[in-house]
């Protein structure tokens, strides 16, 4: 499992635009990369609707969210809610998979491979500054919030 202090894994992803987004690219700013299983489904929407509505408490961080979703479907999904950041595209989970963000899952007794809702704090110099895995919608913004008021102090 990634750590606060370890490197963040590099990676290009095309986003809802189809643009290639690339996370050494941002060396600028702090990201929050959120994992979520499935654009426009409930959960997913609670957690992307309250990441958006922090947005402006949120100064130098940038938030991006990763799926397995198609650009299109992020798209879709975007439009639908005004999200108005990055939504990234992993159909092979290879990027969930560096970040320990997929793997098994079980439901009602059935065992399947799936995306763990994780998110990720990442230092304008590529580092690991927090992790919450397994985090639930209602809490992202909040955990986020309060890590972020943490730094400050």
């Amino acid at each position: 499992m990634l750590k606060p202090g370890d490197r963040a894994p590099a990676f290009t992803l095309l986003d809802q635009s189809q643009t290639k987004w690339r996370l050494t690219d941002q060396r600028h700013q702090r990201i929050a990369l959120f994992f979520y299983p499935k654009a426009n489904t409930g959960g997913c929407t609670e957690q992307a609707c309250g990441l958006r509505d922090i947005a402006p408490q949120l100064d130098d961080v940038q938030v991006v969210g990763i799926s397995p979703d198609s650009p299109k479907a992020q798209a879709n999904w975007d439009e639908k809610h005004h999200l108005g950041f990055p939504l990234l595209s992993d159909p092979d989970h290879k990027i969930a998979t560096k970040y320990r963000a997929w793997g098994s899952k079980k439901l009602y007794g059935r065992e399947y491979e799936g995306i763990f809702r994780s998110l990720f704090l990442i230092s304008a110099s590529g580092r690991i500054e927090n992790v919450w895995m397994k985090i639930s919608p209602k809490e992202t913004p909040h955990r986020l919030l309060m890590a972020l008021k943490e730094s400050n102090e």
